[in-house]
């Protein structure tokens, strides 16, 4: 692992992006936003915690990794999670955002694994810092946000050390909270809102449901293993699926909002009024159901590489 182990930080100068990235792969320093992107995230990982566990427990990683590159790291989820998994392991997490790599520095004192964390600020659209050479890389909710994925995948494949393993979590679709026959919902409401959402996507995501399997092949890598996880948490199992349902309706309303009707709108503010009778803190029927995919891939032989095409 490059540097000293437990070294704080290496920053490196990150770039604006047009569009907000989910783990702050490519975003740009801007602290509202990061502040808005830490609580979701925090409360990501906390609904999804044992999901996220379930992943580190199925990786087909043969010998355990000593060296984890957590690419757009967000708050610190998946290097948290990795550390419980791997503990002779040490992490280098990388993110654009100093507020989200601050936040993970936190949670690491807090959970006493600090001297086994590093992190990276690094626009990964942009030059790489040194990240040495990793037995895993770990990349959750982040190659979509990027401009050119396909150089990340390239460039990841170059970096592992042989026989390192790539892995490749993306959530496939945003997450549902609402009860589909809710009596005083208004009928369809999550269903319009995610279909103007998926439009919004297509505009500014368009790497959004990619076939990472495909992808992941064509970048020169064999797919050892691949599985999709049913998420459906309820908000009985733990209080922070409504504030989770909370701030992930704010952001389905920024997202969608201009493609929606009057009346969704003001449904959609209702219960987004945290003072309202109908807010969405104070429903006792919400869950959270989405899935997980998940892609494990080592590179492949040379002699079975397939040729990158130019505009790749």
């Amino acid at each position: 692992m490059p540097g000293a182990p437990g070294a704080p930080s290496v920053a490196v100068v990150t770039h604006a992006s047009p569009h907000a990235a989910h783990h702050g792969a490519h975003h740009g320093d801007q602290p509202d936003h990061d502040a808005d992107q830490a609580e979701i995230l925090d409360l990501d990982a906390e609904v999804l915690a044992g999901h996220t566990a379930s992943i580190t427990a199925w990786l087909p990683v043969g010998t355990a990794p000593r060296h984890i590159l957590d690419l757009g790291c967000g708050t610190g989820a998946g290097t948290l999670a990795l550390l419980a998994r791997f503990p002779g392991a040490e992490v280098t997490a990388v993110d654009s955002s100093t507020g989200h790599l601050r936040r993970l520095r936190e949670k690491a004192e807090a959970a006493g694994v600090s001297d086994r964390v590093r992190t990276a600020q690094a626009d990964l659209d942009a030059e790489w810092p040194d990240l040495g050479t990793p037995d895993l890389v770990w990349a959750s909710a982040s190659l979509h946000h990027l401009t050119d994925p396909r150089r990340t995948l390239r460039r990841v494949r170059d970096l592992l050390a042989p026989g390192g393993l790539f892995t490749v979590v993306e959530l496939a679709g945003f997450p549902r909270f609402l009860p589909e026959d809710a009596p005083e919902d208004r009928p369809g409401l999550e269903e319009r809102c995610h279909a103007a959402l998926a439009h919004h996507h297509t505009r500014h995501l368009p790497h959004r449901g990619a076939d990472w399997g495909a992808e992941l092949t064509a970048a020169g890598f064999a797919v050892e293993g691949e599985r999709t996880i049913a998420v459906n948490v309820e908000a009985t199992h733990t209080g922070a699926v409504g504030r989770y349902a909370l701030s992930g309706l704010r952001r389905l309303r920024g997202g969608a909002a201009e493609l929606l009707s009057p009346e969704d709108l003001t449904a959609l503010d209702g219960l987004l009024d945290t003072d309202g009778p109908r807010s969405v803190l104070r429903r006792r029927d919400l869950a959270v159901r989405t899935e997980r995919r998940v892609w494990a891939a080592r590179p492949a032989d040379p002699g079975t590489t397939p040729p990158v095409s130019p505009t790749g």
